[in-house]
């Protein structure tokens, strides 16, 4: 098992068929899953598929996430507001990063409902001092590893794109905002 409970042998990246890969002991029992759900038919590659198709992390609108920066004061209770308002909304905090900086906590929050987490932010009294389009990309394979963020801000850096902000998010994930957001999902598809 790799970290987060994902088997080691399933990739975070589509295959070209669309389907993961899967350890040989559960063969048959997808086939009798699939003749069950088709019938005997001949051609059972579009049920499986469809079985364990895996969903393209890059479609437009499915990694994109709004990063808002919030400022307050830097005092013990400032971060719990934040996650208490988000929480009482029902809004996840998928990403966050928070520095202390003269008296102030500078908090980003990467969030998928942008405008509901403004609406709560404010409505606890909590100026939301910033808002950007962000990338929240599936789980980094090997982030663990020492090089790896170097390696893929290389490869951001070598195609021309400017990096803003980056941080972790919950499973393994990166939150990125950048200068071109649809060139860094082109570029991540083949990371």
């Amino acid at each position: 098992m790799s970290h987060g409970g994902t088997p080691a042998y399933i990739s975070s990246k589509p295959r070209s068929s669309g389907v993961r890969d899967m350890p040989a002991s559960c063969h048959g029992s997808l086939r009798r899953i699939v003749v069950q759900m088709c019938g005997h038919r001949s051609d059972l590659t579009e049920a499986a598929e469809r079985a364990y198709a895996v969903p393209d992390p890059f479609r437009e609108g499915d990694c994109m996430a709004t990063d808002l920066t919030i400022s307050v004061e830097d005092r013990p209770g400032g971060l719990a507001s934040i996650g208490e308002a988000l929480g009482k909304a029902g809004i996840n905090i998928e990403g966050l990063l928070g520095i202390g900086f003269e008296g102030r906590g500078i908090i980003h929050v990467c969030v998928q409902d942008g405008a509901g987490a403004r609406k709560a932010l404010e409505g606890a009294g909590i100026k939301v001092e910033g808002e950007a389009d962000a990338i929240l990309g599936p789980p980094v394979q090997g982030a663990e590893t020492p090089g790896t963020m170097g390696a893929m801000a290389r490869q951001i850096a070598d195609a021309g794109i400017n990096v803003r902000a980056a941080y972790l998010a919950t499973n393994s994930r990166v939150v990125m905002v950048t200068d071109d957001n649809m060139k860094l999902m082109d570029l991540m598809k083949n990371m």
